[in-house]
């Protein structure tokens, strides 16, 4: 009788790109993978594997039964989310990637998760590349853009808006002539990039008319958290998410500066896999999140305070 587990052990060492790596993540000799696999060749009469001490390549027809494999290993799992949903709580692994600069207002969200779904476990992935939920194993991935791309082999779910401000302190605040934004270019700056030299910030007006100010950071870092107490140490002005400093603006200790300018919102949204049988534990993240995150988007001004 055929033996499923060995069609699992090779999609999984296709997908790691050989016995090593594919052994340290399923915890499992190199030497028993390749004897399994030497079996499923001498049983299926073909070679799926050319390999020696120097290369590993995967053989036309390796690649065509790999597709096959992968398939049968999501239909298993997709079996297995028939039970687990029969039987009620979500358990096991999330692995969601996250923007840094959003991490710290989901931090609370990430517990109240945990907290509510205890047989639940979570690995984030705190970066602001674009992963690739395939090949990176990602279930879900938060991003923030200003248009939505689709993607055939991604869902899309949007959580809410979010814009970035200008901030300083109240004394740095009193510097600027209201209305003339082009005077940002004679104070101190502080921009969350990594490039060097000047750095161009584009906004918008009430009204959807366009500004712009090119400038010399006085600090740059990817950071916002590391900016907001540059700002709140009276450094420079910086240009960060309004979710990033509300707290800082409802206390006072730090002001909006050019208040009738923003820069182009962006749309934070959630991304995950097109396949059928998400596992309860995902889909129950992915509720979660659509759940709370709106209102860790929501302004002071939506929520009918006064913009300083």
């Amino acid at each position: 009788m055929q033996d499923i587990n060995d069609y699992a052990l090779f999609a999984e060492v296709i997908r790691h790109g050989g016995f090593s790596a594919a052994g340290r993540a399923l915890g499992m000799p190199k030497s028993t993978l390749s004897r399994r696999i030497s079996a499923l060749e001498t049983r299926l009469g073909v070679r799926l594997i050319e390999r020696s001490t120097r290369r590993f390549r995967v053989t036309e027809i390796g690649q065509a039964f790999y597709e096959r494999c992968r398939t049968i290993v999501l239909d298993v799992q997709q079996a297995d989310a028939v039970v687990s949903d029969a039987l009620g709580e979500p358990h096991g692994i999330v692995r969601c990637s996250c923007p840094l600069g959003l991490m710290e207002i989901l931090s609370p969200v990430l517990a109240a998760f945990l907290t509510k779904y205890p047989k639940a476990q979570l690995q984030m992935v705190a970066v602001d590349r674009a992963v690739d939920l395939i090949d990176e194993r990602i279930d879900v991935a938060i991003r923030v853009r200003a248009e939505l791309t689709t993607d055939a082999a991604l869902i899309m779910r949007t959580l809410g808006h979010s814009s970035r401000i200008l901030v300083a302190t109240p004394s740095l605040a009193r510097k600027c002539r209201k209305g003339d934004l082009d005077m940002l270019a004679e104070l101190p700056t502080l921009a969350s990039t990594e490039q060097t030299g000047p750095v161009t910030w584009d906004f918008i007006d009430s009204e959807g008319k366009a500004g712009s100010v090119t400038h010399v950071p006085r600090m740059t870092c990817a950071d916002f958290g590391a900016l907001r107490c540059a700002a709140l140490a009276g450094l420079g002005i910086a240009l960060l998410p309004e979710h990033i400093c509300s707290n800082e603006l409802n206390n006072g200790t730090l002001v909006r500066v050019f208040p009738q300018w923003r820069t182009e919102q962006g749309i934070v949204h959630i991304v995950f896999t097109t396949r059928r049988g998400l596992p309860p534990v995902v889909r129950a993240y992915i509720e979660h999140l659509a759940n709370a995150f709106p209102s860790l988007l929501i302004s002071d001004e939506e929520r009918g305070g006064v913009a300083t």
